[in-house]
């Protein structure tokens, strides 16, 4: 039997509520040259009765011998896949039926693209609702916000094969939730990382979600990641320390208490900035956009500081980056401060606002 052009990997465990929306989904594709290969943790609900019901010859169901975590699964399922390009897919969230089709056509047509994901909208209790704060993302843009949160969505992920076997192993354990924005980065040595963004996928939201169990592991494990990648800027002694800061403050998106940490914020975004484009070839457009990015990341976390009261927009004024340059015309520049003042004047005479 000839290789697919497309293997699809899943770990699956307990997730008999949801796998089978998500098996159809694959089933459902317009592009049809690919496998599926799920491999089941140990589960004990109904799910490997599920997939044992299964009858299309595209679908390879694989049993761990023990229960080793979704990282071991995804590990062995990519050790049997044997398409030319991988997609990412957890049991729990659905393709639209056109995913496959537009990420093989920019990867056939994109020799440079390592890997291409897509935009995602969320489902939750049956409803469907836009991504919070979703924008078009370039190449030169993630590859900048690589450096302080993850951009992408797992299960909206293809890659190239032949890249990721020269990793070993495929998935670390020892960033375990946080394995695919170790992938990333990892991946990234072999080219180009791109979005479409177009939404083909629908992210599940539900209580049993990884993101919602295992929040901290996932926190520690990212900021090992960032560690890794900063030691050059920062050196051993503040590497650790700073990607701590970056994971609680712009992934995690915990509110800014104070001046001190928004001026040690500043300073790393500033640093990174510095060394990305020192480092990296942008052409005039991808400067413009890495610059753009660069100036909401710090705004992302300036703003809930100013509303709140933490700091005052003289404050934030005083360590805002060289290398940030605000729109001038910029509304919220002016509201948020007045609201931070009014909540500081409330909280002073004890009124809840």
């Amino acid at each position: 039997m000839s290789a697919p052009t497309v293997s699809v990997i899943m770990p699956a465990y307990n997730g008999a509520a949801w796998i089978g929306a998500t098996i159809d989904s694959v089933l459902a594709q317009d592009f049809t040259d690919w496998e599926l290969v799920i491999v089941d943790d140990c589960s004990t609900d109904d799910t490997r009765a599920l997939l044992a019901r299964l009858t299309d010859p595209r679908i390879t169901v694989l049993h761990a011998e023990q229960n080793g975590g979704p990282v071991l699964a995804r590990n062995q399922a990519f050790a049997a896949a044997r398409g030319r390009y991988i997609a990412g897919l957890d049991q729990d969230d659905l393709c639209k039926p056109g995913r496959f089709a537009a990420q093989v056509a920019h990867l056939d047509a994109n020799p440079g693209t390592v890997l291409v994901a897509t935009a995602a909208e969320l489902l939750e209790n049956g409803q469907v609702t836009p991504w919070p704060g979703d924008h078009a993302l370039t190449p030169a843009v993630i590859d900048w916000l690589l450096l302080t949160q993850n951009p992408l969505v797992w299960s909206t992920v293809m890659f190239r094969a032949d890249a990721a076997r020269l990793l070993s192993p495929f998935e670390r354990p020892q960033v375990r939730y946080a394995e695919d924005f170790d992938l990333y980065h990892r991946l990234s040595r072999f080219g180009q990382i791109a979005r479409l963004d177009e939404a083909q996928l629908l992210y599940r939201c539900h209580p049993g979600g990884a993101s919602k169990k295992f929040a901290e592991m996932m926190a520690a494990s990212a900021a090992r990641v960032l560690a890794e990648r900063y030691l050059p800027v920062f050196g051993e002694d503040e590497a650790q320390a700073n990607a701590e800061l970056v994971v609680r403050y712009f992934m995690a998106r915990e509110p800014v208490p104070d001046l001190l940490i928004l001026g040690q914020l500043s300073r790393i975004l500033a640093a990174l900035h510095a060394d990305h484009v020192a480092r990296t070839p942008l052409t005039p457009q991808e400067r413009i956009e890495v610059d753009g990015e660069h100036a909401r990341l710090w705004w992302l976390v300036a703003r809930p500081a100013l509303r709140q009261g933490a700091v005052t927009l003289r404050q934030a004024m005083a360590v805002l980056p060289d290398s940030v340059h605000l729109p001038a015309n910029d509304p919220d520049r002016l509201i948020s401060p007045l609201i931070g003042r009014v909540r500081a004047i409330g909280r002073g005479l004890g009124v809840a606002l």
